[in-house]
């Protein structure tokens, strides 16, 4: 089949490539059928869409919400290569899953307001299909409630009209919606198990996200979930969208 495209922002050689693992093992995929490419690095580069099944992004230290003047270089540069593929992503309605990241960056370039109004701590969270989640050829596969890990510090406040709510979760309105048909964002990480986060913890310890002595706390609290549904998200889009060579 013609490969997917995972388009990385993480520049911790643990995190990126713990993420890259994540995405191979629960989307059924061997290491051949998605390519990485890590934009921290370098530029993007042309993308020829017709080359992939689809495009698969990851998160990201980046917040898309904060101010132009505060972003790195970096940041700036890949923002901008994003929006750019992203007006041929959604012009064609071609495939694409965007895990945490992808809600800022999918949801920025279509007119959602992105700020940190319904951020979320590490951890797992309850989350609920909306009727359209439940009927979505994607997200139905999931049961209409459950858990799954986020940690993010920005989330959708405001979904533009065209937008699909497909999920929620208690703290967080909007934890996975849909643009056309084709184009996915979740606020919630898919890719993520117990030892996925726990690397994630250990690695984001100064970032922010929590004070540092909770890191041990946390790791214990993830062991002690029930996450195991989500990833049925990531190998429902791949059997979708997968195109035969």
């Amino acid at each position: 089949m013609k490969p997917f495209l995972l388009l990385a922002t993480r520049a911790d050689d643990v995190a990126a490539d713990s993420e890259y693992e994540a995405f191979v093992r629960f989307g059924g995929l061997r290491h051949s059928e998605l390519r990485r490419v890590r934009l921290e690095q370098r530029p993007l580069g042309s993308v020829r869409l017709a080359d992939y099944s689809g495009l698969i992004m990851g998160g990201s230290p980046f917040n898309s919400s904060d101010a132009f003047e505060e972003k790195s270089d970096i940041q700036r540069r890949v923002e901008g290569e994003l929006a750019e593929l992203l007006d041929e992503v959604v012009a064609e309605d071609f495939p694409m899953l965007g895990a945490c990241y992808g809600v800022g960056a999918i949801g920025t370039h279509q007119g959602a307001v992105i700020d940190r109004t319904y951020a979320e701590p590490i951890g797992p969270v309850p989350v609920t299909l909306t009727a359209e989640g439940r009927e979505d050829p994607v997200f139905g596969v999931l049961p209409p409630v459950f858990d799954a890990f986020v940690g993010h510090k920005e989330a959708v406040r405001e979904l533009p009209p065209h937008a699909v709510r497909l999920a929620s979760s208690p703290a967080c309105p909007v934890q996975a919606f849909r643009i056309g048909q084709n184009v996915y964002a979740t606020q919630f990480h898919p890719e993520l198990d117990v030892e996925g986060i726990a690397t994630r913890i250990d690695v984001y310890k100064h970032a922010g996200y929590f004070e540092p002595h909770e890191a041990d706390s946390l790791k214990e609290t993830a062991r002690s979930s029930s996450v195991r549904h989500p990833s049925a998200v990531l190998r429902r889009f791949v059997e979708r969208y997968a195109v035969p060579e």
